[in-house]
């Protein structure tokens, strides 16, 4: 019986939450969009194409199947090099999809754990950990990124882990507020009073009840971390090649900007689709997650 309740309980939850998701637009659509980019990446052997990295020098510059000159055979067009347009974009998901997923993980794990920490104990140690945060905040992202990529080995694993690095201090300054709050609770009062440990009250009392801010502020980091990956790929200190990204995309179109736009213009159309999905959903994270939002609403 016991089974069968649960199962009940979370056939019902996913059903509300299903049903919340349909009556939100923004929501639905960011859910298709991150969707269907998480399967482009996933399948992208089987759709793409063509080889995303074969030369063709006989099919330079291809226009889209729209314009004059352009063919069935090459729907978005061809690069400088006679690259299908539409594979490389296909596989430039892997790159936007596996960065902004891992970056995430990383910053988060780092920046949670400090933020449990810093307000949970307070005093010495929340002064310390904030004052790193606070360095960390004086300087943009991107010049840490740009100053890090330059001395360490550009690649897929140090972009990843550079971008990581320096994104943890948002999650550790909402984390701490929150937990700031919760520690004053009746219930890990009283949890401390018959001698719990302070592990445990973390990980059982007070971390559970910052997960959900923690899940939304990671959907959106998601978006801001791809644009991250494009920009410095976009400069030369991100992905490189053969590696195929779509920063590295608009970086080799700049130059035919003029006369083959459609090598910098899919790339960029595809950043921004991507991220705008991932927004929506984040939105809708929020404002389901949110009881503030929902109070207001009401």
């Amino acid at each position: 019986m016991n089974i069968h309740g649960r199962k009940s309980k979370l056939n019902n939850s996913f059903f509300i939450l299903g049903k919340k998701l349909f009556k939100s637009k923004t929501g639905l659509v960011g859910l298709i969009i991150v969707v269907s980019v998480c399967l482009l990446a996933l399948l992208a052997p089987l759709i793409a194409p063509y080889d995303p990295s074969k030369i063709n020098l006989e099919a330079m510059l291809i226009p889209p199947v729209w314009l004059d000159g352009g063919t069935s055979q090459h729907i978005l067009g061809t690069d400088n090099l006679g690259r299908d347009i539409l594979s490389r974009l296909i596989y430039g998901s892997q790159i936007s999809i596996l960065v902004g997923v891992s970056s995430v993980v990383i910053a988060g794990v780092i920046g949670v754990t400090f933020g449990l920490i810093a307000g949970y104990y307070g005093g010495f140690v929340d002064n310390v950990i904030m004052s790193f945060v606070d360095a960390f905040l004086s300087v943009p992202t991107i010049l840490f990124c740009l100053v890090f990529l330059s001395v360490l080995d550009p690649g897929i694993l140090t972009l990843i882990f550079v971008i990581g690095v320096t994104k943890w201090v948002m999650y550790t300054r909402l984390v701490r507020s929150e937990t700031l709050s919760i520690r004053e609770r009746e219930y890990v009062k009283a949890a401390k009073s018959i001698g719990v440990r302070d592990f445990n009250i973390i990980t059982k009392h007070i971390f559970p009840n910052v997960f959900s801010s923690v899940i939304v502020i990671s959907t959106l980091s998601v978006a801001t971390t791809i644009i991250t990956e494009s920009s410095l790929s976009f400069l030369g200190l991100g992905i490189q090649p053969p590696a195929i990204s779509w920063g590295i995309m608009l970086s080799e179109g700049r130059a035919y900007l003029a006369t083959s736009w459609w090598l910098s213009a899919f790339p960029g159309i595809a950043i921004t689709i991507t991220v705008l999905g991932i927004i929506f959903l984040g939105e809708w994270l929020r404002d389901l997650l949110d009881p503030r939002s929902n109070q207001r609403k009401s």
